[in-house]
């Protein structure tokens, strides 16, 4: 699984790719959006989307074996995947103040929900990527793949820890 997804994801990258250079030219995007900022090519997305697709799908085979693979990893990535697009989306639209307000309620669910596995990283970056291109979603679901996974884990460890005092 992890081959054939990593080529068909480097295949629709190059394919978008001379898309777009054949009409307006591949866009390059400025960091944190701002002019003054240096931009970033979508030609990166040929080396940094099919790299993270073989890196998050060796977890997901690593985690789901067998059957269970494409049901247990698909509602991850869906929800990714839409958040993702959502931000993209309200950023598209002018309304930068919504996406503020969503990456804030995702790290209020990242206290319930394990936002930080590879198949809502994948999702999320594939969400973003039209929008802002490859390499700042990748940056950016790195930061939040580790800060979920402080959000997520840290209360669970705590509790233990506070069973563990009580049972002595």
């Amino acid at each position: 699984m992890r081959g054939q997804l990593t080529v068909a994801v480097a295949f629709a990258t190059a394919l978008i790719l001379v898309w777009q250079h054949t009409g307006s030219g591949v866009p390059a995007h400025h960091l944190l959006a701002r002019q003054d900022m240096p931009a970033v090519s979508n030609w990166w997305g040929l080396l940094l989307l099919p790299l993270l697709t073989w890196v998050s799908a060796s977890r997901i085979e690593h985690r789901f074996k067998g059957p269970a693979l494409a049901a247990g990893a698909a509602p991850g990535f869906c929800a990714g995947l839409l958040f993702g697009a959502a931000i993209a989306f309200f950023f598209s639209s002018g309304r930068a103040d919504l996406c503020e307000y969503l990456m804030q309620g995702l790290l209020l669910l990242a206290l319930f929900v394990p936002i930080y596995r590879a198949e809502a990283v994948l999702g999320f970056v594939f969400g973003l990527t039209y929008a802002f291109g490859p390499v700042l979603p990748v940056l950016v679901a790195c930061a939040l793949a580790v800060i979920g996974y402080v959000l997520y884990q840290a209360p669970r460890l705590l509790w233990s820890a506070v069973g563990a005092l009580r049972r002595r």
